[in-house]
Protein backbone atom coordinates (compact mmCIF):
# COMPACT_ATOMS: atom_id res chain seq x y z
CA UNK A 1 0.00 0.00 0.00
CA UNK A 2 1.37 3.76 -0.91
CA UNK A 3 -0.12 5.85 1.13
CA UNK A 4 1.81 9.16 1.16
CA UNK A 5 0.74 12.75 2.65
CA UNK A 6 0.26 15.71 0.09
CA UNK A 7 2.45 17.88 0.65
CA UNK A 8 1.44 20.57 -2.17
CA UNK A 9 -2.19 20.65 -0.84
CA UNK A 10 -1.72 23.64 1.47
CA UNK A 11 -0.41 26.59 0.14
CA UNK A 12 0.29 29.51 0.64
CA UNK A 13 3.39 28.73 3.08
CA UNK A 14 5.74 31.38 1.15
CA UNK A 15 3.01 34.32 1.49
CA UNK A 16 2.42 33.43 5.41
CA UNK A 17 6.49 33.63 5.49
CA UNK A 18 6.67 36.81 3.88
CA UNK A 19 3.93 38.04 5.64
CA UNK A 20 4.68 36.93 9.24
CA UNK A 21 8.34 38.27 8.55
CA UNK A 22 7.22 41.46 7.18
CA UNK A 23 4.72 42.37 10.54
CA UNK A 24 7.82 41.06 12.73
CA UNK A 25 10.20 42.93 11.14
CA UNK A 26 8.11 46.47 11.84
CA UNK A 27 8.19 45.18 15.27
CA UNK A 28 11.08 44.64 15.91
CA UNK A 29 12.10 48.53 14.12
CA UNK A 30 9.42 50.05 16.42
CA UNK A 31 11.06 48.35 19.58
CA UNK A 32 14.68 49.49 19.34
CA UNK A 33 13.49 52.79 18.54
CA UNK A 34 11.34 52.48 21.75
CA UNK A 35 14.67 51.09 23.49
CA UNK A 36 16.62 54.49 22.28
CA UNK A 37 14.07 56.71 23.15
CA UNK A 38 13.44 55.79 26.82
CA UNK A 39 17.34 54.49 27.59
CA UNK A 40 17.60 58.29 26.38
CA UNK A 41 14.94 59.63 28.82
CA UNK A 42 15.90 57.01 31.58
CA UNK A 43 19.26 59.17 31.57
CA UNK A 44 17.93 62.62 31.44
CA UNK A 45 15.88 61.55 34.43
CA UNK A 46 18.41 60.19 36.28
CA UNK A 47 20.56 62.86 35.75
CA UNK A 48 18.43 65.20 36.76
CA UNK A 49 16.45 63.78 39.74
CA UNK A 50 13.21 62.95 38.42
CA UNK A 51 13.07 59.56 40.21
CA UNK A 52 9.53 58.14 39.17
CA UNK A 53 10.13 59.23 35.52
CA UNK A 54 13.29 57.69 35.37
CA UNK A 55 11.30 54.42 37.00
CA UNK A 56 9.08 54.22 34.51
CA UNK A 57 11.65 55.06 31.55
CA UNK A 58 13.22 51.86 33.00
CA UNK A 59 10.53 49.84 32.82
CA UNK A 60 10.18 50.88 29.27
CA UNK A 61 13.69 49.82 28.25
CA UNK A 62 13.52 46.59 29.76
CA UNK A 63 9.95 46.30 27.74
CA UNK A 64 11.40 47.19 24.61
CA UNK A 65 13.89 45.10 25.35
CA UNK A 66 11.89 41.97 25.79
CA UNK A 67 9.57 42.96 22.71
CA UNK A 68 13.28 43.35 20.51
CA UNK A 69 14.36 39.87 21.45
CA UNK A 70 10.81 38.35 21.00
CA UNK A 71 10.71 39.53 17.40
CA UNK A 72 14.09 38.99 16.68
CA UNK A 73 13.66 35.59 17.94
CA UNK A 74 10.08 35.20 16.17
CA UNK A 75 11.34 35.08 12.81
CA UNK A 76 14.26 32.50 13.47
CA UNK A 77 10.91 30.79 14.98
CA UNK A 78 8.53 30.58 12.93
CA UNK A 79 11.20 29.90 9.75
CA UNK A 80 11.59 26.93 12.16
CA UNK A 81 8.10 25.77 12.30
CA UNK A 82 7.35 26.23 8.75
CA UNK A 83 10.30 23.75 7.70
CA UNK A 84 9.21 21.27 10.30
CA UNK A 85 5.59 21.48 8.96
CA UNK A 86 6.97 20.74 5.54
CA UNK A 87 9.03 17.46 6.34
CA UNK A 88 5.98 15.86 8.44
Amino acid sequence: MDVFPDFGGVGGTHDLRAVIGALLTFVLIIAVLMLIVCGVTWAIATANGHHQTATKARAGAWTALGAAVLAGGGVAWMNWLLSLGSTL
